[in-house]
């Protein structure tokens, strides 16, 4: 009972831990770029470097992003700001996989992009379990700006196609290859999955709704909250 207490304690504190520490950790002494000079620095080296904010690249695509509100595992906002940020070449790509899919009067709705280190090792201390929680040691491919979690919509109702679950569903419905689902349902996954493919992203082993962009290994992990993003 004061295990579980003490943790709701943490967790109400969520938005506080994540973005308002004036010192970042990294209590394993990765290779993060923690500064927004160094941000700029690595942008100048590289221009695909760059966190683009998937609004402006696509303006027409729809984002649900969960962690800026209660509506995800936590029960609480750990984002200060409904923003979504994918590296240069990661956010061209998926422009690609919303005009293809604009031709059947479908379109995507992100969940969540880019995510600060910080906020996958508070993702951590709650859940612990790598199936589904990044683990801190390593970082998480969302960290370095090359993974998207996202869903189809119907454009003209806005509307989610039906999936195999909703989403951070942290069972085995939400594997890839799970198949005792509804037909329409495992179509609806296909479809995701094969336009995400086309244009360079792999699912997720665990999670239908999670993408890796081709290359991610060679961006390095961030932690920069959306804000410092978009300093001059």
């Amino acid at each position: 009972m004061k295990k579980l207490v003490l943790q709701l304690i943490f967790i109400s504190f969520l938005p506080w831990v994540v973005f308002s520490q004036n010192e970042k950790q990294n209590p394993y002494h990765l290779n993060i770029i923690s500064t927004v000079a160094a941000y700029q620095d690595e942008c100048r080296k590289d221009k695909q470097n760059q966190l683009v904010d998937l609004k402006t690249e696509i303006p027409d695509i729809i984002l649900d992003i969960r962690y800026a509100t209660d509506n995800n595992f936590t029960h609480k906002q750990v984002y200060s700001t409904p923003r979504a940020f994918l590296r240069q070449p990661a956010a061209k790509a998926l422009l690609k996989v919303q005009k293809e899919l604009e031709k059947e009067g479908l379109g995507l709705k992100v969940y969540d992009a880019y995510r600060p280190y910080a906020a996958t090792m508070l993702f951590y201390d709650l859940i612990k379990d790598t199936l589904f929680v990044a683990s801190p040691v390593k970082g998480s491919r969302h960290n370095r700006g090359c993974a998207v979690d996202l869903t189809l919509v119907n454009l003209k109702t806005g509307i989610e196609l039906e999936m195999p679950t909703g989403y951070d569903d942290f069972s085995e419905k939400a594997s890839p290859v799970y198949n005792d689902l509804p037909a329409n349902a495992k179509e609806n996954r296909k479809k995701l999955i094969d336009i995400m493919k086309k244009q360079g992203f792999e699912v997720y082993g665990s999670e239908w709704w999670h993408f890796d962009f081709k290359g991610w290994q060679t961006y390095t992990l961030m932690d920069i909250s959306f804000e410092e993003l978009e300093q001059p």
